[in-house]
């Protein structure tokens, strides 16, 4: 899927994809919120990541944006957060959406609107019915103007709190108007 302004959503096929992958989250998530101890080799692979399906951005070839699904239990919130299943609805199928990252310089522009919707495309092929997050704290009011509800306790550690959301498929129906919105005026906040 091509944005028109020379971006390209798919799902990571190639190995130079996957470098990028893992060097983008090393910058987000040890350099940009320290989640994870820095190393000399500039790259973070994910505990999940032969699990996991990359949606990714790409312009002239270069990775700006990623997004990795992943449906197999124990997610990675169980991990952190006792009795998971206590604080969720009722659902038939279930996915964890992490490691949502976008380049800084183009954190304003088609690059996350192009990976929601190419998540969303994805995750309605795949009948998912339950979408869960580990929220940077920051960008929590975000993902609720997408119908995510937060639950349970903090996780994480200082610098790098995350809040656990949910989002059901009927509440992202209902607040799919705020994509189309941020489609129509250009911007994301």
């Amino acid at each position: 899927m091509d944005s028109g302004q020379g971006l390209r959503f798919k799902i990571a096929s190639e190995e130079s994809e996957i470098e990028q992958i893992y060097e983008l989250n090393y910058r987000t998530f040890v350099e940009e919120i320290p989640q994870h101890e820095p190393n000399p080799a500039g790259s973070l692979v994910d505990t999940f990541d032969k699990e996991n399906t990359y949606i990714i951005a790409l312009k002239s070839g270069r990775l700006v944006g990623m997004i990795a699904v992943r449906d197999k239990r124990p997610f990675s919130l169980e991990r952190k957060l006792e009795n998971l299943d206590s604080y969720l609805p009722e659902a038939r199928s279930v996915c964890e959406l992490r490691l949502l990252s976008v380049e800084k310089s183009l954190r304003n522009s088609m690059v996350f609107r192009g990976l929601a919707r190419r998540l969303a495309l994805y995750c309605n092929r795949k009948g998912y019915d339950l979408a869960l997050i580990s929220a940077f704290t920051q960008r929590v009011p975000m993902y609720r103007r997408f119908g995510f509800v937060p639950f349970g306790p903090l996780i994480g550690k200082p610098g790098a709190f995350f809040q656990p959301m949910y989002l059901t498929r009927a509440a992202f129906e209902r607040h799919s108007a705020a994509l189309h919105h941020m489609r129509s005026v250009g911007e994301t906040k």
